[in-house]
C-alpha cells in the first residue's frame, strides 16, 4: 500500500470513489454523480500547502484524502478542512485510520495548526473515526442538508494541531 500526492491520472478513479459515496446518503451532499471534468478545477487547486493524496494497492487508486483551505481569507490560511474517500471493496480495512494519521502527522511540514471534518450527524462510522484521533464537536447545523426529502444535521470535528 502506497500514499502518494495524486496525479492527473489518478482523477478517473478519485471521481469514481467519490461518485460511490453519493447513493449512501452519508458522506457527500451532492445528490447525482459528478464527471472528471466538473472536478478539474477542484484537482488543480490542490498544491503542496494543500495536498491531494491518494491510496494505491496492486498498482489501483482504492482511497483519497483532501486539504482544503478554510473559508478562502488569509487570517485562516493555517485552518483546514479534510475530506476522506474509500472505495466501497476497501471500507473497513484502516484505510482511513492511516489517512487521517498520516494528515495529522503532516500538519506541521504543511504549516497547518487546524483540522476540520464536516461530517453528517448520522455518520456514525466517520464520526468514531475522527473521535478516536481526539477530534472534537466544535458546530453542530442542525437541519441544513435535505438527502432524499430527509433533513440532515452536519457536524464540525475540530482538532487542534500543537
Amino acid at each position: 500500500m502506497n500514499i502518494r500526492i495524486a496525479t492527473r491520472a489518478d482523477l478517473p478513479a478519485i471521481v469514481e470513489i467519490y461518485n460511490e459515496t453519493i447513493p449512501t446518503r452519508m458522506v457527500t451532499a451532492d445528490l447525482e454523480p459528478v464527471s472528471v471534468e466538473s472536478r478539474e478545477k477542484w484537482f488543480f487547486e490542490h498544491s503542496e500547502e494543500r495536498p491531494l493524496w491518494v491510496v494505491e494497492q496492486n498498482g489501483k487508486v482504492c482511497a483519497w484524502l483532501s486539504f482544503r483551505s478554510f473559508y478562502g481569507r488569509p487570517a485562516y490560511r493555517h485552518t483546514v478542512e479534510i475530506g476522506i474517500y474509500i472505495a466501497q471493496t476497501q471500507r473497513g480495512k484502516g484505510l482511513g485510520k492511516l489517512l487521517l494519521q498520516k494528515a495529522i502527522d503532516e500538519c506541521p511540514k504543511l504549516g497547518i495548526k487546524t483540522l476540520l471534518g464536516f461530517i453528517f450527524a448520522h455518520n456514525e462510522p466517520s464520526l468514531r473515526l475522527f473521535s478516536r484521533f481526539g477530534f472534537e464537536k466544535w458546530g453542530h447545523f442542525p437541519m441544513v442538508a435535505e438527502l432524499d426529502g430527509v433533513e440532515r444535521d452536519l457536524i464540525v470535528m475540530g482538532k487542534r494541531i500543537e
